[in-house]
């Protein structure tokens, strides 16, 4: 399986300039994937070493035979307890490129895709428990709600609560054909297909615990650089983005910044740029996944 077939990489020059690369240093991409921006790190390094992280078993088939680099199968909320058993306390630089690689939207059987049926699954690790399936058949109303309305962005997000629980009553959502079914129902005319993507990507949130990973991750990736270290990482929703605009500007998720005696801001980052890098026209026409990336760039203090 090639890297390229298995996913573009996004704004890839971009994300490397955002790194300053030591040949010498230790880096760490997070969402290892197809390979493709590791690969262009490792051409980078001398006598640096990268690790790859990925919690998709499918990345393994793009795995380079590459001294300077070692994967680690596991979520990157874990970053810090696998580092630790390399013998790593201390990176140059981390990369995150969020979201869901081509590859895992392109095999119908995953389920991440309304392009095609196939199972209601969506888990990025293949061996974790909970299914969007599951969420589906028993979270309450108010659990659906808030997970179509928050992760989603859905308008009619109380509505579709509603349909699926009195739904599910009759007959479980197995598959995608028959979520739709309902989803038909209840999607703007002419506006389906992206209501279609909006309540998947609430559901795949959920079904990952994305946003939970990713504050953690923040939080640990943060700790493990060093100073003048840099953290890259790329959205591609504005739930993920304004996170992490929040995270890199005042080292808080949400809420009031916190500031020394003397009125200066206390947080760990400071951004390199003040606005997210956004893809040119011409990659975007080339890939349209790199639409709606935004790639933020910050370094520790």
């Amino acid at each position: 399986m090639s890297g390229q077939i298995y996913h573009t990489p996004v704004m890839l020059e971009q994300c490397l300039e955002g790194l300053a690369i030591n040949p010498n240093g230790v880096y760490v991409d997070l969402t290892f994937g197809g390979g493709g921006h590791s690969r262009e790190i490792l051409k980078r390094l001398d006598k640096g070493h990268l690790y790859g992280f990925d919690q998709d078993r499918d990345a393994l088939a793009n795995v380079p035979a590459d001294p300077n680099f070692t994967f680690v199968q596991a979520n990157f909320r874990d970053l810090k307890r696998y580092l630790r058993l390399y013998k790593v306390t201390q990176v140059d630089g981390v990369l995150a490129d969020l979201g869901v690689s081509s590859h895992q939207i392109d095999v119908p059987d995953r389920g991440f895709s309304t392009r095609f049926d196939g199972e209601l699954d969506m888990r990025m690790d293949a061996s974790a428990t909970l299914t969007a399936k599951a969420i589906l058949a028993s979270y309450s109303e108010a659990e659906l709600h808030k997970i179509f309305g928050i992760y989603g962005e859905v308008k009619n997000a109380k509505t579709l609560a509603q349909v699926v629980v009195s739904e599910r009553v009759n007959r479980p959502f197995n598959t995608i054909a028959e979520f739709k079914e309902v989803l038909n129902k209840l999607a703007p005319r002419g506006k389906e297909f992206k209501y279609f993507a909006q309540v998947f990507q609430a559901l795949r949130i959920a079904v990952n615990d994305e946003m939970g990973a990713l504050e953690e991750m923040l939080v640990q990736a943060t700790d493990l650089l060093k100073p003048e270290g840099r953290l890259v990482v790329m959205s591609y929703h504005s739930l993920e983005d304004r996170l992490v605009k929040n995270y890199m500007a005042k080292g808080k998720f949400q809420g009031e910044v916190e500031k020394d005696f003397y009125g200066n801001m206390l947080r760990p980052l400071e951004p390199v740029l003040r606005k997210a890098v956004k893809a040119d026209e011409e990659e975007v026409s080339r890939n349209n996944r790199a639409r709606s990336a935004k790639l933020r760039i910050a370094k520790k203090l």
